[in-house]
């Protein structure tokens, strides 16, 4: 059987020089690649994470029916909790040198991880295109408002512009995307605080502090759509940046450095957002149609071209980190081709995917969204699975059993992936559809909401809703979250154990 030491010494016995395309996939990082601090963790997430668009989820979560200081609470508990998860994740790149999907075979089995493979691409798939979407959006808004036609011509070239940007940096690879965003996060950073210091005359503070308080329902409702719009949204992409750690770096720091990158600038958007969006009510509701456009609409004309390339390459930015991911989780599921190949393939997927919405569909926000919770709850059920696996290990990874699957991490493990099934489908019963109107394909949720007294489904207009707090409150993808951490901290300890030798 293969131990970590053979399989180090054999990832670090040709070392390569550099090379302008990474060829690095979901093989071991060498030895002599891992070269990476804790705090290089914080550029990547920044940058990916400082866009203005932090400031449209204020009016997502105002439609809750939170207040101000609710709103408050949830920003910061949902943003912070949820980097941190992406952070215990990330350990695990520093102790296997491998992609985090090609980490979690050792809890779900080689062959069984498969499965939540399969929801992590298409999870990455789907953001990395909405943010293509709203980069193409901003563009036509920017455009129309300054006069020169947002139409047609614009938001084709938008597409192409957009899409080439994300494939080429993405297919370049890790080192590139580092440099990359270490160089934006200064430029989109100052940008963004001088759209702050612009914007503060919106700033209405008797219209905000007079919004009315939620129940308990509404704010774990905004809770989970914050904690699933932010953390959750990258944490099945968490360890790809830390394999490149120093083996000696601390666990603390990684930890503490992808949080404060991925938490810091979304944080203080959010609450600033909610000022905006409190102050003004045609504002947030403009947010929904074009969340990036919209903010957009209020500043002066002098300050909009910075705004736009501000907002577009941090909008760029962030579907990099996603679909770099995305491939390396597509070479996971078996996929006999070259990493940059694998992100060209997410690459057309992605611009067919933004060709659609951008001309030929009337509604995208709501489908988006529906869809963003649909896979969060078997997203969070694989991550709490994951994390407890990760803290029951006292040793680093045997990295070529991953690759084995009559290693020690076995094809199958038949209880995690019990785990995320059973996780899963009491987690879609426990949420709904909060876009009945827009996607009515996915009303097939809340089936455990009647039955248990969480709240009635009704039809209004020929429209699907639900009356109660509950049922808008997205139990599921807490209770998934809590249920498959949980389950994994009891029931695979000894697996662990026996896997490790101990």
């Amino acid at each position: 059987m293969s131990t970590p030491e053979t399989a180090r010494q054999a990832a670090s016995a040709d070392p390569a020089p550099a090379r302008l395309i990474e060829t690095n996939g979901i093989d071991i990082i060498r030895e002599d690649e891992r070269t990476a601090k804790p705090r290089d963790l914080f550029w990547p997430w920044f940058a990916a994470n400082v866009s203005v668009f932090g400031m449209s989820y204020a009016a997502f979560v105002y439609g809750f029916g939170v207040s101000f200081g609710q709103a408050v609470f949830v920003a910061v508990v949902g943003v912070i909790v949820s980097f941190a998860l992406c952070g215990v994740i990330a350990i695990a790149g520093k102790k296997g040198s491998v992609p985090t999907m090609i980490l979690s075979r050792a809890a779900f089995g080689v062959h069984g991880q498969k499965v939540p493979g399969i929801v992590s691409w298409l999870l990455s798939i789907g953001w990395e295109t909405f943010l293509a979407i709203m980069a193409v959006l901003a563009t036509s808004t920017v455009f129309e408002i300054l006069g020169w036609g947002g139409g047609l011509g614009v938001q084709i070239g938008a597409t192409v512009a957009v899409a080439a940007l994300i494939v080429v940096a993405s297919v370049l690879g890790y080192h590139t995307i580092m440099k990359l965003q270490s160089i934006l996060t200064w430029i989109t950073g100052a940008v963004t605080i001088l759209y702050m210091v612009i914007t503060i005359p919106h700033i209405d503070f008797a219209a905000v502090s007079a919004l009315p308080s939620g129940s308990i329902g509404n704010v774990i409702g905004a809770l989970t759509m914050i904690m699933s719009g932010f953390g959750l949204g990258w944490v099945n992409i968490a360890a790809d940046w830390s394999r490149y750690q120093k083996r000696t770096a601390s666990d603390g720091s990684i930890v503490f450095w992808n949080t404060f990158g991925g938490s810091v600038a979304p944080v203080i958007l959010v609450v600033f957002g909610l000022l905006l969006a409190g102050s003004d009510a045609n504002l947030s509701e403009a947010i929904a149609g074009d969340p990036v456009g919209a903010l957009a609409a209020i500043l002066p004309t002098w300050v909009l071209i910075p705004f736009w390339l501000t907002a577009l390459l941090a909008l760029v930015s962030g579907a990099v980190l996603g679909i770099y991911s995305s491939g390396l989780t597509l070479l996971s599921l078996g996929i006999a081709i070259p990493r940059p190949a694998a992100a060209a393939v997410d690459g057309v997927i992605l611009t067919t995917g933004t060709i659609f919405v951008v001309f030929f569909a009337d509604n995208f926000l709501g489908p988006f969204q529906s869809f963003l919770i649909t896979l969060g709850v078997p997203m969070a059920a694989w991550a709490g699975i994951l994390i407890a696996d990760i803290l029951l290990r006292k040793r680093d990874y045997d990295e070529a059993a991953l690759f084995d699957p009559r290693g020690r991490y076995g094809a199958f493990d038949w209880v995690a992936i019990g785990t995320l099934v059973v996780a899963t489908v009491i987690g879609w019963g426990l949420v709904i559809n909060q876009f009945a109107a827009d996607a009515a394909w996915n009303n097939w949720q809340g089936y455990l909401l009647e039955p248990l007294g969480l709240g009635a489904r009704s039809v209004v207009d020929g429209v699907e809703t639900w009356d109660g707090t509950w049922p808008w409150a997205n139990l599921g993808v807490l209770f998934a979250l809590v249920f498959g951490f949980l389950v994994t901290l009891a029931a695979r300890a000894g697996t662990v154990r026996r896997q490790e030798g101990r």
